[in-house]
């Protein structure tokens, strides 16, 4: 295991991290389940193995990106040897919410429930990561004036290559499959989670919009998204409430009743099962407005 490049920048404030580049040559550091209250962005340098992330299981390869939200729980099963570098943040550090207009990597790296969390990094872009990662190496060692700006404006640029990356691969990913019925089955799926997920909570309530069986839908979403229909709703419930959770002080009855939910203590119990935390201690952890001054350890 080699942690001899490894750099964190702590919140001095609760001795947190804040931002961290990790070098990795094992799986010491991803075998077992992960749900960090940090964004964790994992380049696979060399390796090929299986991811599980979520409710799916996936295959990694070398040159892959995998990119994990707070409380996101995911692992790493190697099948052959694993090497690699991580880039961590807090939402303290940098909040994707809040500039989704600058970056719009939530809902391509991030907080995607359609697609597996990986990017095929090619040839083209791997040294441009490289070059980024090495710049805030460096500047994660300068304590000098506007330290914190420019390592946000590295990892802005991280952030916007890699989700331009992966929006491009999975366009053409969608023209291959053009021709079939069931994406365009998804692509109405899709629009009816977005439209209605603040109401319909259970799988049966999608056929019925869809005219389709609930079975039917099932194997769809199964085959082609590696997830289950009521996986899909739960995530994209989940993604919400955590938005409204790290952007808003909204009680967290309000937060419940607006996602469909009478019952405040019932939407915390489901909120637990999916990250692991209640509510509050995510809004705590990861949470609402809490600026702080950063340092290097």
């Amino acid at each position: 295991m080699n942690t001899q490049n490894t750099l964190t920048l702590v919140n001095p404030q609760n001795g947190n991290l804040a931002f961290k580049i990790l070098s990795f040559e094992s799986n010491d550091f991803f075998d077992h389940i992960q749900r960090n209250n940090y964004y964790s962005l994992i380049w696979i340098q060399q390796g090929e193995g299986k991811l599980k992330a979520d409710f799916s299981t996936y295959q990694y390869a070398s040159n892959n990106l995998l990119a994990f939200s707070p409380y996101q729980p995911f692992m790493l099963i190697p099948e052959t040897d694993l090497r690699g570098i991580a880039v961590q943040f807090h939402p303290d550090f940098f909040c994707i919410h809040k500039h989704q207009q600058e970056v719009a990597c939530n809902g391509v790296l991030f907080n995607n429930i359609y697609q597996p969390p990986i990017v095929a990094l090619d040839e083209k872009t791997r040294p441009t990561l490289q070059m980024l990662i090495q710049q805030m190496q460096t500047e994660m060692q300068n304590t000098a004036l506007a330290q914190y700006e420019l390592l946000i404006s590295y990892l802005k640029i991280f952030l916007i290559t890699t989700s331009r990356l992966k929006t491009d691969q999975y366009s053409e990913a969608k023209k291959d499959t053009s021709h079939l019925q069931e994406p365009f089955v998804l692509q109405s799926l899709k629009e009816a989670i977005e439209k209605n997920y603040r109401e319909k909570h259970t799988a049966s309530d999608y056929a019925s919009i869809l005219s389709i069986t609930p079975k039917a839908l099932a194997k769809i979403t199964k085959t082609h998204l590696n997830k289950t229909l009521t996986s899909l709703i739960s995530e994209r419930i989940i993604i919400e409430a955590k938005r409204e959770l790290y952007l808003t002080n909204k009680p967290v009855k309000q937060i419940a009743y607006e996602l469909g939910y009478d019952d405040e203590y019932y939407f915390s119990r489901f909120f637990k099962t999916n990250t692991d935390v209640s509510p509050q201690i995510y809004r705590n952890t990861v949470g609402f407005d809490r600026l702080s001054s950063l340092t290097v350890n």
